[in-house]
């Protein structure tokens, strides 16, 4: 199995319904030198929703999924599973664990000039949450609020909600991390 990683950032938590949502895949290079291309996902939902990629490890299932050119937007929810929800939860808070990661089998795909391959036609499997990403530029952009004291952390934190197709002018192949994060902050302000 494939897998291509995202960034994750945090705007809102609730410890109650601990569902997330956000930006699966976008069509950018990944730190990998891969392009995996949104409108190529094949899947059928409920997806697994895994911890690190352990198919051992459920988290929950992907209830909702849309392909677009600009990425695939997501929505998870958590399972029954305690201790391990409670682990995953705290470390996905406390912005150990960043990243979101597509775990895929290729159909079809073709080389890139850079080495890497772009991913036209692609079977998605699972959606993780993981350590460690790759392609920079999808993402978690909200964990469903309405914890009486998350909502009072929150407001204390600016929360900017950006569109997906917003990214899209600085989510070109040749624009580095530190400059796309400087463009983002640009925006936000």
């Amino acid at each position: 199995m494939t897998r291509a990683y995202s960034t994750l950032t945090i705007k809102r938590a609730d410890a109650e319904t601990r569902e997330i949502s956000g930006i699966a895949s976008t069509p950018t290079v990944d730190q990998a030198g891969d392009i995996v291309e949104p409108m190529g996902g094949e899947f059928a939902l409920p997806l697994p929703f895994l911890w690190q990629h352990d198919h051992l490890a459920p988290l929950g299932e992907v209830t909702y999924a849309k392909a677009t050119a600009a990425g695939i937007e997501f929505r998870a929810k958590p399972g029954k599973l305690k201790d391990r929800l409670d682990e995953a939860w705290q470390s996905i808070v406390a912005k150990l664990v960043r990243g979101i990661s597509v775990g895929f089998m290729p159909l079809e795909s073709e080389p890139l000039p850079t080495g890497g391959r772009r991913f036209t036609r692609w079977a998605w499997y699972e959606l993780s949450a993981v350590t460690i990403p790759c392609n920079q530029q999808a993402s978690i952009q909200a964990i469903k609020a309405a914890d009486i004291s998350t909502r009072k952390q929150a407001a204390s934190n600016r929360v900017v909600k950006i569109n997906p197709s917003d990214l899209l002018p600085l989510s070109h192949p040749d624009v580095s991390l530190e400059e796309f994060h400087r463009r983002l902050d640009e925006r936000m302000a």
